[in-house]
């Protein structure tokens, strides 16, 4: 994907984007997370594994962990302005190469819309 496909995306989600935080629950999110501790930690000790600490992630721009090696495709939607907010955590959460083709991240996506919410609404007790 071309960084002018992944700007106008960005200004799309933008547009969609409400300052509202999440609509899910803190506490179901932090258990349905342990789909995501395999690669992922959060908290005071989260360090990288397969991929990125996820601490302080909401609301700013994908690839900014300095001490992991994001794809290509990562880094070229961090540099067309891709932020992780409600709708764009929705979308890579579904199907992370549904935004990011050519993502590392190997997870094949959350069903459920309530499931997303709760980690998001989890990921935000990070921020």
């Amino acid at each position: 994907m071309t960084i002018l496909k992944y700007a106008t995306m960005a200004t799309l989600l933008a547009g969609l984007a409400s300052p509202v935080l999440a609509e899910g629950d803190a506490k179901k999110g932090s258990k349905i997370f342990n789909k995501c501790k395999a690669c992922h930690a959060v908290g005071e000790d989260a360090k990288k594994k397969v991929g990125p600490p996820l601490n302080g992630i909401i609301g700013n721009p994908a690839a900014q962990y300095s001490d992991f090696k994001y794809s290509s495709a990562m880094t070229e939607a961090a540099e067309g302005g891709l932020i992780w907010d409600n709708e764009s955590l929705t979308i890579f959460l579904t199907k992370p190469k549904d935004l990011v083709d050519g993502t590392k991240m190997s997870f094949a996506g959350l069903r459920k819309q309530s499931e997303i919410d709760h980690i998001i609404a989890y990921l935000e007790t990070f921020n």
